[in-house]
């Protein structure tokens, strides 16, 4: 589907509480692997299937604890049953139910469908609001989800998403220590250009499902993670079996 922007809002984005100080060698390392990641993923983008604001909003409300492949396989028949915020509104929470029951805690995220469908309805004339302050108003809705919004409809950078693949690749590209979603979301911030903040969020997941991964992912043998990740530097393939040997964990840059 296809991703409208509107780039009208982008100078409503909040002013920034002060960051973490960074040093000229680790902002340097940061673009470093940022270059790399752009020319490595030229078209990544959200890869939750939207066309208008409050469709993305939704799905990406349906998506927490649950992977964006299963939204995307409810979300078109769920967006063409209710079409419009109005259309949400004017339903019931079990009326919602069985077009997200395949996706995980679906009777409390078809309760928050409805319940922000409702202010939307009410308090913002059915358009989703541009600001970060009024989106943690909308049920279902917290600091991840607006980044999502602000980010990809409106091309407003007040932050970084950090999700579970940006949470691993923060540790194992040495750009966070951090233990925490929001303190690795300044260290983030800190390091990067504010006008890649969006995207940036997009190549870090991308290369976590892509390569990255949690588990029986390719860091041995990607030139992004030798050079930068520390899972590929605790590996190296075993000279008789080329299955990867453990080294010892070491301490991330």
């Amino acid at each position: 589907m296809g991703r409208s922007v509107a780039k009208t809002a982008t100078q409503s984005a909040p002013p920034l509480p002060p960051l973490p100080r960074k040093t000229a060698a680790q902002k340097a390392r940061a673009n470093a692997i940022l270059a790399a990641l752009k020319a490595r993923y030229p078209d990544a983008h959200c890869e939750l299937n939207w066309t208008v604001p409050h469709e993305l909003l939704l799905a990406t409300i349906l998506s927490a604890q649950c992977t964006d492949v299963s939204v995307n396989r409810a979300t078109p028949a769920l967006f063409k049953a209710f079409p419009t915020p109005a259309d949400f509104a004017r339903a019931t929470p079990e009326l919602i139910e069985p077009y997200i029951r395949s996706i995980g805690l679906f009777r409390n995220k078809a309760k928050a469908i409805h319940a922000t469908c409702q202010l939307l309805v009410e308090r913002f004339d059915s358009a989703v609001p541009s600001s970060m302050e009024e989106l943690l108003l909308l049920r279902g809705v917290a600091r991840k989800t607006a980044n999502v919004v602000l980010g990809n409809c409106f091309a407003i950078n007040a932050g970084v998403v950090v999700d579970t693949h940006v949470e691993r690749l923060s540790h194992r590209l040495g750009l966070s220590r951090a233990t925490t979603v929001q303190s690795i979301e300044r260290d983030l911030m800190a390091l990067f250009p504010r006008e890649d903040w969006c995207l940036l969020s997009h190549l870090l997941i991308f290369h976590g499902r892509r390569s990255c991964k949690a588990r029986g992912g390719g860091c041995s043998t990607d030139p992004i993670c030798l050079e930068y990740c520390s899972e590929a530097r605790m590996k190296k393939p075993c000279a008789t079996t080329g299955k990867k040997v453990a080294r010892g964990r070491g301490t991330s840059r």
